[in-house]
């Protein structure tokens, strides 16, 4: 008889545990307190318009692929890829500047803003290529369970080409004089980990993602990428509990025996948790079933929560790219707000995706949805309707001047999204959006460990763990984890 395995939460990190768990011949459960799969990257339907309400930038395609393939299947099986040209626009102060996605159309713009740096972006990007090739190919997929597990030949002898031990502001200071092209290469490191002078060099790996990789976006929305894992997951054997919150883990002589719901109870063998690792340490086990103290966990460095507005205008605007970077206000003054002082901005950096420019599908005829995201300090207090609309209006008025027409008076539908929903609908600690912020300290077996040290059976999947945030290591850590589980359980 197969083996069980109950799987809370059925996000990327869940649903890819799931599948890799069901290939290898157990029986699969997985638990949602929604009524529809995908956590933090539901769908949102109203008014006409079709929302993703979490991640919105389709980078790593290989990642993607990768998945699909070891199921012996292929993403075009199930969605259609779209690459972007221009990746995207930045707003500046003195105006917008678009990101080509050709290459040496890109080195052409950064030899008008710095004589010599297209040079330097070669440089640059080269380097880049190794981290991104001996980072996802080999660090990703270590579960951080022992140092020995990188006494890896190649990961020795290029530790040094891997910058783990210098800054990001640093290497980036070498290759850049002008404030935008650093800011350019920075921003991925901002918006989804910590201040560039508190993260590892090795994360140009992401700026390797973006400029070679591409930017692209799944026809139908980053939904479909949802859509694809459940569907395989289904195929597989996996079966699906919807609107089950888990309330409780039964633990006998250190192991889990029962996932309890507030309807029901489910026997396992193993348990993988795929929601928020905080809350299922300090909600769903009694203090001595738990690895980490409160202590700990406030110890952490958190990567941003963000405000998010939802807004569907009932006309086109002129000129809006399908993503939208509005670097018009001081880059160090908000990082600074969002990691150091942990305070509201005082005038926010933002990001705004319109997929309704891609896809005629997600929108009324003549109209636009808005995704406005404005990334924050965790753990702020102070999240009330009224904070939140003095924050729409700064970020609607900026987005007025730089697109030439009114965008007020057109709203039809609008929905904001912040800390009290992270915590309300994900369980989320001190309602981050992107998990640990990715410092030397909290990367590999600094991370809060894929597997209980007080449960044996009970292991532990997504942001808050290995590899870390973001939907492609989100994919790769549901496959560590499950490979771990294998391991021990057969």
């Amino acid at each position: 008889m197969a083996k069980k395995a109950i799987i809370i939460g059925s996000g990327f990190a869940g649903m890819s545990a799931a599948t890799f768990m069901a290939k290898a011949g157990w029986k699969v459960t997985v638990l949602e307190k929604h009524t529809i799969p995908g956590g933090r990257a539901r769908q949102l339907k109203e008014a006409g318009f079709i929302f993703d309400m979490g991640p919105s930038w389709y980078w790593m395609p290989d990642v993607f692929e990768r998945y699909f393939n070891q199921f012996g299947k292929s993403v075009a099986d199930y969605y259609t890829l779209e690459r972007l040209d221009p990746s995207y626009r930045v707003y500046w102060k003195d105006g917008p500047m678009d990101i080509p996605a050709d290459y040496n159309a890109l080195k052409n713009l950064f030899d008008t803003i710095e004589p010599g740096s297209a040079d330097q972006l070669d440089k640059f990007l080269s380097e880049a290529a190794y981290k991104y090739d001996v980072g996802i190919n080999k660090l990703v997929h270590k579960p951080g369970q022992s140092i020995t597990e990188f006494l890896d030949w190649d990961l020795i002898k290029g530790l040094l080409k891997l910058d783990v031990f210098n800054s990001m502001k640093s290497h980036v200071a070498k290759h850049f004089k002008n404030t935008k092209l650093r800011e350019l290469m920075e921003f991925p490191i901002l918006f989804l980990g910590a201040l560039p002078e508190k993260t590892p060099a090795l994360y140009s790996l992401m700026n390797h993602a973006d400029i070679k990789g591409g930017t692209w976006y799944p026809k139908g929305g980053m939904y479909k990428i949802v859509e694809a894992m459940y569907q395989l997951a289904v195929e597989l054997g996996v079966e699906f509990k919807f609107s089950q919150n888990v309330t409780d883990i039964a633990v006998y002589k250190n192991y889990a025996k029962k996932v309890v719901t507030e309807t029901d109870g489910f026997e396992a063998d193993i348990v993988i948790g795929g929601a928020d690792y905080h809350h299922i340490e300090s909600k769903l086990l009694l203090a001595e079933n738990r690895s980490y103290s409160a202590t700990y966990w406030e110890q952490r460095i958190m990567a941003p929560s963000c405000l998010i507005f939802y807004v569907g205008v009932n006309k086109k605007i002129p000129n809006i790219l399908h993503h939208s970077l509005f670097f018009d206000s001081s880059f160090d003054v908000h990082g600074n707000e969002i990691y150091t002082t942990k305070q509201w901005p005082s005038d926010p950096l933002f990001y705004v995706s319109a997929t309704s420019v891609t896809d005629s599908t997600v929108a009324p005829y003549g109209c636009e949805n808005l995704f406005i995201l404005i990334p924050v300090a965790a753990g702020l207090e102070n999240d009330d309707e009224a904070i939140r609309e003095k924050y729409f209006n700064v970020v609607v008025k900026r987005m007025e001047k730089h697109f030439g027409c009114s965008i007020k008076d057109s709203i039809v539908y609008k929905k904001n999204f912040a800390h009290r929903e992270f915590i309300n609908e994900y369980n989320s600690f001190k309602g981050n959006a992107y998990g640990l912020a990715n410092t030397l300290m909290q990367t590999a077996i600094l991370k809060p460990s894929c597997r209980s040290a007080k449960v044996n059976n009970l292991f532990y999947t997504g942001q808050l763990t290995v590899p870390g945030p973001g939907v492609p290591p989100s994919l790769i850590s549901g496959e560590v984890v499950a490979k771990e589980v294998i391991k021990h359980f057969g």
